[in-house]
């Protein structure tokens, strides 16, 4: 296998010629990168660009995101899922402002204490932004780290842990950290892949404990995965007016599964869909008929798969309130909707 240096030599070389450009990479603004690290997590490269694209031009600085109301920053969110990062970011960023001025902490421990801000983000903004020598590791990182140096306990586990992080940090130090840590992100999702690795053209295939010892796709041990969750709910779209001046009424969750965006009301299914239709609506605070249009979906999170009885009413009426709003249908691409209330809307022909 190879020693640090040489690799730290090949990932660079091969980052040099190959890397994607992104927009991300086109800065060394801490904010900026600090949005594409959260909007990273757990979604793909080109589903990310447009939505970074749009978010920046948006919330240019930490002030102007700071300044936004919730709302406004879930809408530019909406559809890119986890909505969770986004209000971490949010409060991060405030943080931020009241605490430094707005200015990204350059201090390592400074940066953990924000919201939202784990070892991973921390040394990402750090290497990237600040040239500090701090490893990272994500996904693609313990894939390439796990097949250079043959690492085969579990991901997750206490021990790998320690053996990844242990092996990040040796690489990250010397000349040019952040590249160093692109480099191995870049390598894990262009070369290194979870299948079908690419060892023909991969510039690390002679010092590669698995390439060596033919184990490239047992590597890495993957974490004992549970099933997702089934959970059966019943959703109303309550609307009123007609036409083009259509509205419906949007309530905003309560749930840590979609907490702080707006969406149809919505409980645990119980039996009879028209009963518990009325029930979502009696406990919205909604008055309204129930209409005839009816269907179903489901939709599939990372540790839940949602089933959907979807329902309409019509005449709606109701006091709006912080948490009850009514919205015209034609502007809800301005309003911070999960993914599932749209989909919801389209199965019932609304949008």
């Amino acid at each position: 296998m190879a020693d640090t240096q040489q690799l730290r030599r090949l990932l660079l070389a091969h980052f040099d010629a190959h890397a994607r450009d992104m927009p991300w990479r086109r800065t060394r603004d801490a904010y900026a990168i600090w949005v594409s690290e959260i909007m990273l997590q757990q979604t793909r490269v080109e589903t990310v660009i447009p939505y970074y694209e749009r978010f920046i031009e948006r919330f240019p600085t930490p002030q102007a995101l700071a300044e936004a109301h919730e709302d406004e920053v879930l809408a530019a969110w909406s559809g890119l899922g986890y909505y969770r990062r986004a209000r971490l970011l949010h409060a991060g960023v405030r943080e931020v402002v009241a605490s430094y001025g707005g200015s990204v902490p350059e201090d390592a421990e400074a940066r953990l204490a924000l919201p939202g801000i784990g070892r991973y983000t921390a040394g990402a903004i750090g290497s990237i932004a600040f040239g500090k020598q701090e490893p990272l590791v994500d996904g693609n990182v313990a894939r390439v780290l796990s097949r250079i140096f043959l690492i085969d306990s579990p991901l997750g586990r206490a021990d790998t842990q320690r053996a990844l992080w242990a092996k990040a940090e040796q690489l990250v130090r010397g000349e040019r950290p952040g590249d160093l840590n692109q480099a191995l992100m870049e390598h894990g999702a262009t070369v290194c892949t979870p299948k079908s690795a690419r060892c023909d053209e991969c510039p690390l295939r002679q010092v590669c404990g698995a390439h060596a010892e033919g184990r490239v796709e047992e590597l890495p041990v993957p974490r004992a995965k549970k099933a997702p969750r089934e959970q059966h709910l019943v959703a109303v779209a309550a609307t009123s007016g007609r036409g083009a001046q259509r509205c419906i009424w949007l309530v905003k969750s309560q749930q840590a599964l979609f907490g702080g965006l707006f969406g149809l009301p919505t409980l645990d299914a119980a039996g009879d869909l028209r009963d518990d239709a009325r029930c979502a609506l009696k406990l919205a605070g909604i008055s309204a008929r129930l209409g005839p249009r009816r269907a179903k979906l489901t939709h599939l999170l990372s540790h839940r798969k949602l089933r959907l009885q979807l329902a309409t009413a019509t005449g709606a009426s109701a006091e709006a309130t912080g948490d009850l709003r009514l919205f015209a249908l034609k502007e809800l691409a301005d309003v911070g909707v999960s993914s599932l209330t749209r989909r919801s809307l389209e199965a019932l022909q609304l949008i």
